[in-house]
């Protein structure tokens, strides 16, 4: 026998379990405002090394040589994997190996990550990898 006490409990944790839930898929996104500074343009030009298509955004590691000769490796932040999937975009679209070119902006806290503004193959095609145009720097 089930009592109002008990229905109310289980009402409460029920509630509590789903603001969890929510609140921990809120926190997994991000805004491009928060991540990225649109006042740190930056390209490059590298080698895949490897392509995530994850939720809530796909990646690729690229290699790149500084001018002291020097390997770095960046992540290009892109798409969900659905929105790139809808516009033809696989993990096969960018084999191990591909050079490309990227234009984007960096991460606020300085590390080796961009999101990918324009990302270009080297015989010049434009490669499709963030589904919404990103802002434009102020100056």
């Amino acid at each position: 026998m089930t009592t109002a006490s008990s229905r109310t409990r289980w009402h409460h944790l029920l509630l509590a379990a789903c603001i969890a839930l929510v609140g921990a898929r809120a926190s997994a996104h991000h805004s491009f405002a928060a991540e990225f500074d649109i006042e740190k343009p930056t390209e490059f030009r590298g080698k895949v090394l490897k392509v995530e298509l994850i939720n809530p955004h796909s990646w690729i590691h690229v290699e790149i040589t500084t001018s002291s000769g020097a390997k770095e490796t960046w992540m290009v932040e892109g798409g969900s994997p659905n929105q790139l999937f809808r516009k033809g975009f696989t993990k096969n679209s960018l084999p191990v190996g591909t050079e490309i070119q990227v234009s984007g902006y960096q991460a606020r806290d300085g590390g080796k990550r961009v999101v990918g503004r324009t990302l270009t193959l080297a015989n010049g095609q434009p490669l499709f990898f963030q589904p919404n145009e990103l802002p434009k720097p102020t100056h």
